[in-house]
């Protein structure tokens, strides 16, 4: 996790507030979850959404979300899980969807174990956002043109190739921030190596539902 001025401005940055409906896609241990749960307020609202092509092998997450849910002061969140692709099916229409560190396994072979690709994902996505509503992406780099080459071996995904495919899917980019950009980054090696865990060159991008 990241210190809390940069927590703060990415929360900042994704334009969630008082109010807000948003849905954080992949929670991992629930952090992001916890941090617009305190934002959104008791007049908002924060769907956990653990997808079911990760929670068919990590059963834990939405056990774990579900208990977060429970926690005092968490009445606004709730824990939900379906295929990606029928996310609908388990959120409302939502103000921003928050996808951190988990783009780039769209295009690997678990996440499309059930046929959905990213594509598939960002059309949902479209659908799920009001008008005006927020998709805020946060991923690892992949070295320049790279496309999604890097996805499967070194878990990065070339920015580049993350904005073709979501404007592709009728979204504008609306702003993008240098916050977590490490030039020192050799853009080469597995971003669990222990040479650059934690520490990745990582883009993040807002695009915005017309």
């Amino acid at each position: 996790m990241y210190d809390p001025t940069r927590q703060s401005e990415l929360i900042r940055f994704a334009r969630a507030g008082a109010g807000s409906t948003v849905i954080d896609v992949y929670p991992g241990d629930g952090d992001w979850t916890r941090l617009f749960s305190d934002v959104v307020g008791a007049e908002g609202h924060v769907y956990s959404f653990v997808p079911t092509e990760i929670a068919d092998v990590k059963p834990d997450q939405l056990d774990n979300m579900r208990a977060l849910a429970k926690e005092p002061g968490r009445e606004n969140v709730e824990a939900v899980s379906a295929d990606l692709v029928a996310m609908p099916d388990v959120t409302p229409p939502a103000d921003v969807l928050w996808l951190h560190l988990f783009y780039h396994d769209l295009h690997t072979a678990l996440i499309q174990a059930k046929g959905a690709t990213a594509a598939d994902f960002n059309r949902v996505v479209y659908e799920q956002l009001k008008p005006g509503g927020f998709y805020v992406i946060v991923d690892h780099a992949a070295a320049a043109a790279a496309g999604t080459s890097d996805t499967q071996s070194l878990h990065r995904i070339d920015p580049v190739s993350v904005r073709v495919e979501v404007e592709a899917a009728g979204f504008v980019l609306d702003a993008q921030s240098t916050l977590l950009a490490n030039k020192d980054d050799p853009h080469s090696v597995k971003v669990f190596d222990a040479s650059i865990k934690g520490e990745t060159d990582r883009f993040v991008y807002r695009f915005v539902k017309p």
